[in-house]
C-alpha cells in the first residue's frame, strides 16, 4: 500500500503525486524503484487534500510539513494549497520540494499563492546549463530550464527561505557554477550527494 504521509527525521512528507513533467535519469523511479527510506510511494491516484489532511496529526510536533514524494508536488495543486493552509492555521511549517516547473506547467505564476502559505522552497536547480539539464534532467516541456531559472529568481520576491540544489557526481554538472547562480538569485545552494534521498 502506497504511502500518503512519511516521516523522515523530525519531518512529515506529503505524498502528493506521481506526475513530473522531468525524467531525470538519477529519479529512483525511473531506475527501477518505487520506495524512498523504505517507503512504498507509488500512487495509483492523485490524493485529495481531504484524504491527506486527517494522516497529518499535530502538525506542530513536526518541524515542518514537506510535500515531496514520488512525483512534483505543484501538479497537484489545488490540494497543495488546502493542505498548506490548514497547515499553516494550525501552527505548522511548510515546505516544498519542486523542480520549479509550476511556472510553467499552470501557465500563470504560481508563486504568489504559494506565499501565502509556504515557508520555504528548495528547487532542484541540478545543472548550471540548459544542455547540461537537458542531459539529466530530460524534461518534457519546451523551456524547461529557463523556467525554472525564472522561477528561482523570482522565489525570494514571494517566499522568505529558499534554496536550489545540485548534485555531485553527475557528469557534466559544475557545482561551483551552480552556486554562483544561487548566489546572484540570492538563494542558499544545496549540495547533494549522488543516491543520498532525503
Amino acid at each position: 500500500m502506497s504511502q500518503l504521509v512519511y516521516d523522515i527525521r523530525n519531518s512529515r512528507y506529503i505524498n502528493l503525486t506521481g506526475r513530473c513533467t522531468l525524467e531525470c535519469a538519477f529519479c529512483p523511479k525511473h531506475n527501477g524503484s518505487t520506495e524512498v527510506h523504505q517507503y512504498q510511494l507509488k500512487l495509483d491516484k492523485q490524493p485529495t487534500a481531504e484524504e491527506i489532511i486527517p494522516l497529518l496529526g499535530e502538525v506542530t510536533d513536526f518541524d515542518e510539513i514537506v510535500f515531496c514524494g514520488y512525483g512534483e508536488p505543484t501538479l497537484n495543486l489545488d490540494a497543495l494549497l488546502a493542505i498548506a493552509r490548514h497547515v499553516k492555521a494550525q501552527g505548522g511549517n511548510t515546505r516544498i520540494n519542486t523542480d520549479g516547473l509550476g511556472n510553467l506547467f499552470h501557465r500563470r505564476n504560481i508563486l504568489p499563492e504559494l506565499g501565502e502559505c509556504i515557508d520555504a522552497l528548495s528547487i532542484s536547480l541540478n545543472a548550471q546549463d540548459e544542455a547540461t539539464y537537458q542531459t539529466h534532467c530530460r524534461p518534457r516541456l519546451k523551456g524547461s530550464y529557463n523556467a525554472m531559472r525564472a522561477f528561482l529568481k523570482e522565489a525570494p520576491q514571494h517566499i522568505s527561505r529558499v534554496s536550489a540544489s545540485a548534485i555531485d557526481g553527475l557528469e557534466g554538472v559544475d557545482i561551483p557554477a551552480c552556486q554562483a547562480i544561487c548566489d546572484e538569485a540570492g538563494v542558499q545552494f544545496r549540495h547533494r550527494a549522488l543516491d543520498v534521498v532525503g
